[in-house]
């Protein structure tokens, strides 16, 4: 695989510690909500995205957003608070890193922060009769993610899917610039970029949702009705894919492939 071009930076700035890009929510076609179900599932995405305003473009649904994921040549100067380009060999001071404005998702025991209508909305939402895990729960009682050995890329264990994500990028092929600060992120928090289509790129994020509680395990949507009686939760948080296909190889609903094809059931 060809070595990416370095994006064309002329001096260190904000650029090696954030990207502002637009994403991609949705395709909006038809007239159901799952577009809303989309957007608060990326917007509750926070840890290392901050969002903007919301709009539309055709039959997209974007979001503005700013990237919190520094280039990976950003390197430390010979000096206190110094920096360097390990690509281009500019030099500086270092550039501060960013992490945006507190965006809370929860706002106190019954409102949370959704998007509704295409919009980001407080809503009050009615809590489930009685406690209840992540997802179906097979263990009597036991939340299942607090027990199966799934780790993001950077090792970091315990509710990986809640912390890692697929984003779209609002990128066209002729905007050079904008795909090489893209590629020249730091991995494993953004990387896998892929060009799918002729105006945005594919990668995949590591950034923690904010609708997990404080011990980084329990959905606080889960179980939750909006006010029209959907559930709360984005419905991808609850459809498992068929054959454990995209879930992580350490999630304990993962059923690993036997050899000569076929799974585990």
């Amino acid at each position: 695989m060809p070595t990416p071009t370095p994006p064309p930076c002329t001096t260190l700035g904000p650029q090696c510690r954030e990207l502002q890009v637009q994403l991609r929510i949705a395709t909006l076609s038809g007239e159901g909500g799952s577009a809303d179900h989309e957007a608060t599932w990326l917007l509750g995405h926070t840890e290392r995205i901050s969002f903007g305003a919301l709009g539309r473009r055709g039959q997209d649904l974007l979001v503005d957003a700013v990237l919190h994921v520094r280039c990976r040549h950003l390197k430390p100067g010979p000096g206190p608070g110094e920096a360097r380009c390990a690509s281009l060999g500019h030099t500086g001071s270092m550039p501060p890193p960013t992490r945006g404005r507190a965006q809370p998702r929860q706002i106190d025991q019954e409102r949370f922060r959704v998007v509704a209508g295409h919009q980001v909305t407080d809503l009050e939402l009615r809590p489930p009769p009685r406690s209840l895990p992540v997802v179906d729960d097979p263990l009597d009682g036991i939340n299942p993610c607090s027990i199966a050995p799934c780790a993001t890329a950077d090792h970091r264990r315990g509710s990986a899917c809640c912390r890692d994500l697929q984003i779209e990028i609002m990128c066209s092929r002729e905007d050079h610039t904008l795909e090489a600060l893209v590629r020249s992120r730091l991995s494993p928090y953004l990387c896998k970029v892929s060009r799918e289509s002729g105006d945005a790129l594919e990668a995949e994020m590591i950034s923690a949702c904010g609708y997990l509680d404080q011990d980084g395990l329990n959905c606080t949507l889960h179980g939750r009705l909006r006010p029209d009686g959907r559930p709360a939760k984005p419905d991808l948080c609850t459809e498992w894919p068929d054959d454990g296909k995209g879930l992580h190889p350490g999630c304990i609903f993962y059923s690993p492939p036997l050899k000569g094809g076929g799974s585990r059931q």
